[in-house]
């Protein structure tokens, strides 16, 4: 007679058919299987006791042992069946089902063999039926929340209103979820709180999806107040603020759906406008938004305009004519010092410097800010103060973009334009942010109208720069970037140049 009940050879065959096809997919689940194939094992071993001490002690004890044993044998074989099934067979069919439905599945699996036993061990199942119907109310009863929970995480999973990677608010509360169990759902915080939420609480109140995982690009609308001066056409402060939103490089920030600029009310002395832009990822929401609001005091202090206060507003410091002064005259040296490191400028007298200072405007921009694009016409240079910014040259040919150099402080772009009104050689962009003087045509215009032998001077200089650029698209043109000696044609008609466009 086998030592093993007759149920054991077919457990043992499904444990290893079944081992075999969930150890190497599931690898993460390691200890958890390691754990049911010990508990399979002690039950085996339970068996095996049974069938050696057969005739040594009374049949009833052993058939307990014996009918235990079986039914932890078979335990352990609808585990690691649910879980090859339900974790490596209907995925591998593009066949997908919640994990709580699949433990409620596995778990009516063990009710089932429970039955199955009690049956094949002689059980009276309408006494049964009786008693656990009173004990199912009670239990019921008692378990309402628990319930609850269970049932709404089963809920959530089966008609897929909520997703693991889902980013959602609920009251004061957003984060993304990190995971959904028979009792709760869990979101971890911006911050990096894991906070839990229990599933029947989800069922019960509102929440908002701010974006799910399943969008190709999830994205989400934030919203930037400002105020400007009523003075200023609206027209202008829209136009300003999207063309350097649009044409920026700023990280998080989606072009599409493009942003809009929008006039939403009107305060004592001020319009207030509202900058609707959409993220690429909601997590740094906050450190995006500062970004855009660095961007759009930028492109605003760029155009001259000012972010408005109340008329209602009242200063209780009085700055003293003294302090005004000590303000202008600290400028003022600020603009003299950037000058002076101009080779431009550099035949200019101290009072030509002292007259141009006056008349150079604050130019901020904000990385990523295009400050020049090739082939534009505009009348006016730049001279940074601080940070860098990059020249890219766009070839003839229609080939990607190249750089030529980088630029920092003390360097000054675009004076081709402001002597000669050529168009741009290069597209310049803020690779940091940037703090930079404009100097348009109309600041320099009389200086040199009253000393027309600037010309001069001004085109030997214009000329070694015009060299410099064409050395380095030539030897971007030709593969290196060796310069070269011959200025072309295009060098020496530079002072004929400057003095046609100022009229000399």
């Amino acid at each position: 007679m086998s030592l093993l009940s007759p149920e054991a050879p077919f457990a043992i065959l499904l444990m290893i058919v079944s081992g075999a096809l969930i150890l190497r997919p599931l690898q993460a689940w390691r200890r958890s299987l390691m754990n049911t194939g010990v508990f399979f094992s002690a039950c085996l071993l339970g068996d095996l006791l049974a069938g050696v001490l057969a005739g040594e002690v009374q049949p009833a004890a052993l058939r307990w042992l014996r009918e235990m044993a079986v039914f932890g044998e078979g335990l352990a074989v609808i585990r690691y069946l649910g879980l090859a099934l339900f974790n490596v067979v209907l995925p591998r069919m593009r066949v997908y089902i919640s994990g709580i439905l699949a433990d409620i599945l596995v778990i009516v699996g063990y009710i089932a063999w429970a039955f199955l036993r009690l049956n094949l061990a002689g059980v009276e199942f309408s006494h049964l039926f009786a008693t656990s119907a009173v004990l199912t109310a009670v239990v019921a009863i008692s378990m309402q929340d628990t319930l609850g929970n269970l049932l709404g995480g089963l809920a959530l999973q089966m008609d897929n209103s909520l997703e693991i990677g889902d980013w959602i608010q609920m009251g004061d509360i957003g984060g993304r979820v990190s995971d959904i169990q028979w009792r709760y759902t869990a979101i971890v915080t911006r911050s990096g709180e894991r906070v839990v939420i229990p599933n029947s609480h989800l069922m019960k109140n509102r929440y908002a999806v701010i974006c799910n995982s399943r969008q190709a690009v999830p994205n989400q609308r934030r919203t930037i107040a400002f105020n400007v001066d009523l003075s200023v056409p609206p027209a202008r402060v829209s136009t300003a603020v999207l063309h350097d939103i649009q044409t920026a490089q700023i990280p998080n920030v989606s072009i599409q759906p493009p942003p809009q600029c929008l006039l939403v009310d009107f305060g004592p002395g001020f319009a207030r406008y509202q900058l609707r832009y959409w993220l690429l990822d909601p997590g740094p929401d906050e450190a995006t938004d500062s970004d855009v609001r660095h961007h759009v005091l930028a492109a605003l202090q760029r155009e001259g305009i000012r972010l408005a206060v109340s008329d209602q507003t009242i200063h209780l410091v009085q700055e003293g004519e003294t302090h005004r002064g000590e303000v202008r005259a600290r400028e003022l040296n600020r603009r003299l010092q950037a000058i002076a490191q101009i080779d431009l400028f550099s035949r200019l007298s101290e009072a030509e410097q002292l007259e141009l200072a006056g008349r150079l405007v604050n130019a901020p921009f904000a990385r990523g800010d295009i400050v020049t694009r090739q082939g534009a016409i505009a009348h006016w240079l730049y001279i940074i103060v601080s940070g860098e910014a990059e020249a890219w040259w766009q070839p003839p040919d229609g080939s990607p973009q190249r750089l030529l150099e980088k630029r920092g402080p003390g360097s000054v772009f675009g004076e081709l334009g402001l002597m000669t009104g050529a168009p741009r050689r290069a597209t310049v962009i803020a690779v940091t942010d940037v703090e930079a003087y404009r100097l348009d045509k109309a600041g320099f215009e009389h200086i040199i109208r009253a000393r027309p032998e600037l010309a001069e001077g001004i085109s030997a200089i214009l000329e070694q720069r015009l060299a410099h650029f064409q050395a380095l698209e030539r030897g971007h043109a030709e593969g290196r970037a060796t310069p070269s000696t011959s200025p072309g044609s295009e060098v020496a008609a530079l002072g004929k140049k400057i003095r046609e466009f100022f009229g000399l």
